[in-house]
């Protein structure tokens, strides 16, 4: 099966960056599409990024729009998001999730990490 463990949340003042990164398991990592999600306290979860499975196409939330950036490295079996000037509305917890399709509905993805919290204090 395949398995996503995210690390390098934290906390933070608003301006600054921080880069987590999704750690996958199994030999099918590269055929999957990779998406960050985010889920702040009292919210629904919401689509952050994705990027398709070789890493040619991104798409972003508009909330994520040239502050942050995906990228993955198939060899190494991890996804990454770089988080730069963070905001405290970033604060959440943020999830890693490999689906089949490229596509930034959650119910497209079947394989969900447990989540990094992401704390932006102001």
């Amino acid at each position: 099966q395949v398995q996503l463990v995210e690390s390098g949340g934290g906390l933070v003042q608003a301006g600054g960056s921080l880069r987590l990164s999704c750690a996958a398991s199994g030999r099918t990592f590269s055929s999957y599409t990779m998406g960050w999600f985010r889920q702040a306290p009292g919210k629904e979860r919401e689509f952050v990024a994705l990027i398709s499975w070789r890493g040619a196409r991104t798409y972003y939330a508009d909330s994520a729009k040239g502050r942050f950036i995906i990228s993955r490295d198939n060899a190494k079996n991890t996804v990454y998001l770089r988080m730069n000037s963070l905001e405290p509305e970033d604060t959440a917890v943020y999830y890693c999730a490999a689906g089949s399709n490229y596509s930034p509905q959650e119910a497209e993805y079947g394989y969900w990490g447990h989540g990094t919290q992401v704390t932006v204090s102001s």
